[in-house]
C-alpha cells in the first residue's frame, strides 16, 4: 500500500485536532450551560463551531484533491479523522438542543 503524502498527513491531523477541539468544547459549552451561564455557554458554542468549520474545511479539501484527480491514499487514520468529525457534528446538534432544554427549564423554575 502506499504511503500518505505529507501533504495528506497534514490535513488528516488538522481534520483529528479541529473535530476532537469542537467536540470537547462543545461539551464544555453544554456544562456552562447546565449550570445556567448562557453567556458563556453561547461563546464556547461558538468558538466550537470555529473548530468543526476548520475541520470541516480540511475535509473539503481532501475531498474536493481526489475529485480533481489527485489520487489519495486512504489510511486507518484518515478513517478515524471522518468518524471524529462525524462525532464532533453530532456533539453539536445535541449541545444546541440541550442548551436550548435547559433554557427552557430556568424559564419555567423561575415562573
Amino acid at each position: 500500500m502506499a504511503e500518505m503524502t505529507e501533504q495528506e498527513e497534514l490535513q488528516v491531523f488538522q481534520l483529528i485536532t479541529a473535530a476532537g477541539s469542537a467536540k470537547s468544547t462543545f461539551m464544555e459549552a453544554l456544562y456552562k450551560a447546565k449550570e445556567g451561564k448562557y453567556d458563556e455557554a453561547e461563546k464556547l458554542f461558538k468558538e466550537a463551531d470555529g473548530y468543526f468549520v476548520e475541520g470541516h474545511h480540511a475535509h473539503t479539501a481532501m475531498i474536493e484533491a481526489e475529485g480533481q484527480g489527485v489520487e489519495t491514499t486512504v489510511r486507518l487514520v484518515l478513517a478515524h479523522a471522518e468518524d471524529q468529525l462525524m462525532s464532533a457534528e453530532l456533539t453539536k446538534t445535541m449541545v444546541e438542543e440541550m442548551i436550548a432544554l435547559y433554557k427552557k427549564l430556568d424559564q419555567l423554575k423561575n415562573k
